[in-house]
């Protein structure tokens, strides 16, 4: 059978056709690449008339791949041929098949998933060096089968995958998945030359690559985030491109779509990217943190990307401990109301990032946050409140609290009165009994003060409550004492047209 599939492809001369007439030649071409359906009608039905070229031979001069058997082992050719030999494998494989009908061209696809195979075998073998022709057929070859156009669908209608969506898995995973291995074979190979490989993974490729993230398959995901990693290791030069264009993408899911699969991929290889940012910090990289990742605790998909943004976050502060008070701030202005469950993701934040507080930058943000906290130990949601008042147990939080007692007991102390006295969960309850016994040790005297505050605010409020009461008694009683007439009429009052 492959002795028949060897014999149909088209044998071409080294003269018929000269690296002048190629469409890599021509300067207006931008490199684009005409992907075919199926081998059959491409360059295995050499009989029909008129039938078109192979993909292959549109991509890759014919004076390199000129009388190379792609179907030939790696091992039965000599050293001399063998990258002559690895770039028409590259060309073999550079046909793309439709995997949505699995019984449609089986033994076309059999073989080339064979030859994928050869290639990553190949490339992980570490050879000599890849020649520049090498590099961009391999460039290519991954080009035509990755990079392609996501249907919008009903996961993305509804705003971006959620935790509990079941997975899509891509049926032409078993190419794709060697493809994917090859590349980052080539990447990480030191047989590869940065110097000539960015100029084929340039900035198009790379954003292409990071069009990817969009698939709704996680396996490809987690390939495309260790080439990216990869990439942005091995190309220095590309650096700030990588992050500016995923910054954009940040930007457009934020402010505009809310839609987006990869996100979660993305900020884990921004973790290890700022990692290694150099101090002091750039300021580009500080507005990234305000203007990205701080904005990106906004969508209500936060739950599905929420590990890895806290991760980022977590790891500027560690690069800078003056951004707590910042990240603070940004926490609170984008904080959520009516989300129970985005606030108890707030809360374990906050507890991250009060980890590592200085007290300076604490003092700064100390009042509006813990009128925050005061907020959320009053919340009905039992998880909100318990969430609130467990950051008494940690200690780094709690020598905070004492050192600031004076500022912090009067802006919560009303919130603890209040749970004690109407909160309906037995576990809140109790947990805020603790809170204010830990109160009364630390500081007796602020504590009893407190309570003296906020029983004379609570007279007062009683006090201004009966004087309504009262007020609306003696209008309703005047109300009922006036007659009522019989021409008593209704004025109509019209309002003005606004222009």
């Amino acid at each position: 059978m492959l002795k028949q599939l060897l014999n149909k492809l088209p044998k071409r001369s080294i003269k018929s056709e000269s690296l002048e007439d190629h469409p890599l030649s021509d300067p207006n071409n931008n490199g684009e690449i005409q992907r075919s359906t199926s081998l059959n009608s491409a360059s295995l039905s050499p009989k029909v008339p008129n039938a078109p070229k192979r993909t292959s031979s549109a991509v890759f001069p014919s004076s390199v791949i000129a009388g190379i058997e792609p179907l030939l082992p790696f091992k039965d050719a000599p050293a001399s041929e063998k990258m002559s030999l690895f770039i028409s494998k590259l060309s073999l494989c550079c046909m793309v098949f439709d995997f949505t009908d699995p019984s449609k061209n089986t033994a076309e696809k059999d073989l080339k998933r064979l030859t994928l195979i050869e290639l990553l075998d190949f490339v992980a073998s570490g050879p000599p060096r890849f020649s520049e022709p090498a590099i961009l057929s391999l460039c290519k070859m991954c080009s035509v089968n990755l990079f392609r156009v996501f249907p919008l669908n009903y996961r993305s209608a509804r705003g971006g995958e959620n935790e509990d969506d079941e997975p899509s898995f891509d049926p032409a995973w078993p190419h794709l998945q060697i493809v994917y291995d090859i590349l980052l074979k080539f990447v990480t190979s030191a047989s590869v030359e940065a110097k000539v490989a960015k100029k084929y993974i340039n900035h198009s490729f790379i954003l292409r690559m990071l069009d990817l993230f969009e698939s709704e398959d996680p396996r490809e995901r987690e390939s495309l985030k260790a080439i990216m990693h990869r990439i942005y290791g091995k190309f220095m030069v590309h650096r700030p491109f990588i992050r500016k264009s995923i910054s954009n993408i940040f930007y457009r899911f934020v402010f505009e779509t809310e839609r987006h699969n990869g996100i979660a991929e993305l900020l884990e290889i921004f973790g290890s990217v700022i990692t290694g940012f150099a101090l002091p910090l750039k300021e580009e990289h500080k507005i990234f943190l305000w203007r990205a990742l701080i904005p990106l605790h906004k969508p209500k998909s936060l739950g599905v990307y929420f590990q890895q943004l806290s991760y980022c976050v977590t790891q500027f502060i560690e690069k800078d401990p003056k951004l707590a008070s910042t990240v603070i701030r940004g926490l609170l202005k984008y904080w959520p109301i009516t989300n129970s469950q985005k606030e108890v993701m707030f809360l374990g934040e906050v507890e991250e990032v009060l980890e590592t507080i200085s007290m300076g930058e604490f003092q700064r943000v100390m009042v509006p946050l813990f009128w925050r906290i005061g907020c959320c130990i009053n919340s009905s949601h039992f998880q909100v409140a318990e969430r609130a008042l467990l950051l008494w147990n940690n200690d780094q939080i709690f020598n905070l609290i004492g050192h600031n007692r004076q500022v912090i007991l009067p802006i919560i102390f009303p919130a603890l009165e209040t749970n004690v006295q109407h909160h309906w969960n037995q576990s809140v309850l109790n947990l805020t009994l603790n809170v204010r016994n830990v109160f009364t040790e630390m500081d007796n005297m602020l504590f009893l003060a407190c309570h003296a505050h906020f029983v004379e605010e609570q007279e007062k409020q009683s006090s201004a409550t009966e004087k309504r009461k009262e007020a609306w008694a003696r209008l309703e009683n005047a109300a009922s004492l006036r007659p009522i007439t019989m021409n008593t009429t209704a004025v109509l009052v019209m309002m003005p047209q606004q222009s």
